[in-house]
C-alpha cells in the first residue's frame, strides 16, 4: 500500500521536472520528419539519457558524490550549448548554399540516438537536483517505485511530444521555423543550465 503514494508522488514529480522536455522532443520529431525510424531513435535516446539521469541521482543519493560532484552538474549545460551552436552553423551553411536537393536536406536533419540522449541528460541537471533529496528521504522500495514510474512515463512523454509535433498547425510552424527554433532552444537551454547552476561563476 505504501507504493501507491510513492507512485502518485513520482508522477507529479516527473511532470514538474520534465514538462520542458516536450518542446525539445517535439523539435526532434520535426527535425526527423520523413525519416524512417525517427520515433524509435528518439525513444531510445530519451531512455538512454533519462536512464543516465536516474543512475546519477541514485549514485549521488547513495553518497557516491565522487562520481558526480554537485558542482559538476551545471557544466552539463555545455552539451546542449555546443549542439545548438553546431546546428546553427549547419543551418547557416545550408542557407548560404541554397541547395535545393531534398535528399541532402533530409540527410542533414537525421536525428541520432546519442544526440537525443546527450540533450536529455544535459537537461536533467535540475532533475538530479530534485530527485536526490527525494531519494534520500524515502526508503529503497520507494526509490525503486519512483524509478519504475519515471521509466514508464518516459514513453508517455515521447508519445505526447510526437502527438504535438504531428498536429498540422503545430507541425507547419515547426517545419517552417525548425532550422531556427532547434538551435535556439538548445543554446537557450545550455545557457540556462549554466547560469542557473552558477557555472563559471555566473
Amino acid at each position: 500500500m505504501d507504493l501507491i503514494p510513492s507512485i502518485l508522488q513520482a508522477i507529479g514529480l516527473f511532470m514538474a521536472t520534465n514538462i520542458d522536455d516536450i518542446i525539445v522532443l517535439s523539435l526532434f520529431f520535426a527535425r526527423g520528419a520523413g525519416q524512417r525510424g525517427t520515433t524509435a531513435r528518439i525513444l531510445a535516446g530519451q531512455y538512454l539519457g533519462f536512464g543516465g539521469i536516474l543512475a546519477a541521482a541514485v549514485l549521488v543519493a547513495l553518497g557516491a558524490g565522487v562520481f558526480l560532484p554537485p558542482q559538476a552538474i551545471p557544466y552539463f549545460g555545455l552539451i546542449p550549448l555546443f549542439l545548438g551552436l553546431w546546428a546553427a552553423w549547419r543551418a547557416w551553411r545550408a542557407w548560404r548554399a541554397a541547395d535545393d536537393d531534398d535528399d541532402a536536406k533530409v540527410a542533414g536533419k537525421n536525428v541520432g540516438v546519442l544526440t537525443v540522449a546527450a540533450v536529455t541528460f544535459a537537461n536533467g541537471g535540475d532533475n538530479i537536483g530534485v530527485y536526490v533529496p527525494v531519494f534520500l528521504s524515502v526508503g529503497p522500495t520507494a526509490v525503486v517505485a519512483y524509478c519504475i514510474a519515471f521509466l514508464a512515463l518516459v514513453a508517455v512523454l515521447v508519445v505526447l511530444a510526437k502527438f504535438l509535433a504531428t498536429r498540422r498547425p503545430i507541425a507547419e510552424v515547426l517545419e517552417r521555423w525548425e532550422d531556427i527554433l532547434f538551435p535556439l532552444v538548445l543554446i537557450g537551454l545550455g545557457v540556462f543550465i549554466l547560469v542557473e547552476g552558477g557555472a563559471f561563476g555566473l
